[in-house]
């Protein structure tokens, strides 16, 4: 069962609650590595049925990989290009000529258009966690192009898998942005929640039996069972060309039973 705001009204049928089209709301993508592509998914699917859901959101949130989600969302770039280029690689990521956060760098100063920043600041809100103290920053106004790569890097840099010195935002350290907070604005009532991992995200993968178990990962809740231990274990690993069609019912499935 899905909520659509926490703060919303049940209906009778429990799957069916009222949306407030009159209050403000957010979205927020959790980091979840390779497994972004389910975010792409459900974003197509919410472009295709409620295209206002999206357009009318007050901030797009994102931590990690999901930062990249919201900042294609946000200035309209096409981030799935990063898993292109890691299959170009024998081993992908394991490749020793293979530079994850290059490639993602690569990527954002070929794909970003010169007045990113303007179109990002105050609509993207990206999630960083400071190396000296791990504390979670949040960041959603950026004076240049140049600063909101750096941004947008810092939240995508994953100790040891990304490399060993992490980027400076403003002179400053920050490492992966789901370290310290995975789902940013999880906090406000009006935040639609998106996540690849089956818990009690607003829209994630549901399984086929309930469990009682689960734990919480910065601000996400991830469920203890062998689909997202799977989940979990591929979120390091590009996904083949065969992700596709079963994902993108999957994704469907979690769309209707969000909305309907």
């Amino acid at each position: 069962i899905h909520r659509c705001f926490k703060g919303g009204e049940w209906m009778k049928d429990p799957r069916v609650k009222m949306f407030d089209w009159d209050q403000e709301w957010n979205i927020s993508f959790a980091g979840c590595g390779f497994r972004s592509i389910y975010h792409l998914g459900a974003l197509s699917c919410i472009l295709e049925r409620v295209p206002r859901l999206v357009h009318g959101a007050s901030k797009i949130c994102g931590a990690s990989s999901g930062c990249l989600v919201a900042a294609a969302l946000t200035v309209g770039i096409p981030m799935g290009e990063f898993i292109v280029f890691a299959r170009k690689h024998t081993l992908g990521v394991f490749h020793p000529t293979f530079s994850l956060l290059r490639a993602v760098q690569d990527i954002l100063l070929e794909k970003l258009p010169a007045d990113a920043h303007l179109r990002a600041s105050g609509k993207l809100c990206v999630s960083l966690t400071r190396l000296s103290d791990r504390q979670n920053v949040l960041v959603s106004e950026f004076d240049s192009r140049e600063e909101l790569i750096q941004a947008l890097l810092c939240s995508c840099f994953f100790p040891v898998y990304c490399g060993f010195i992490p980027p400076s935002y403003h002179g400053v350290h920050y490492m992966d942005g789901a370290l310290s907070n995975n789902l940013p604005l999880f906090e406000q009532r009006n935040t639609i929640t998106v996540a690849p991992f089956s818990g009690e995200s607003d829209i994630c993968p549901r399984e086929g039996t309930f469990n009682f178990f689960e734990v919480h990962y910065g601000n996400v809740s991830i469920q203890v069972n062998t689909g997202n231990v799977h989940r979990i274990c591929t979120s390091f690993l590009p996904p083949g060309p065969e992700v596709g069609g079963g994902g993108v019912s999957l994704r469907r499935w979690s769309l209707n039973m969000f909305f309907f």
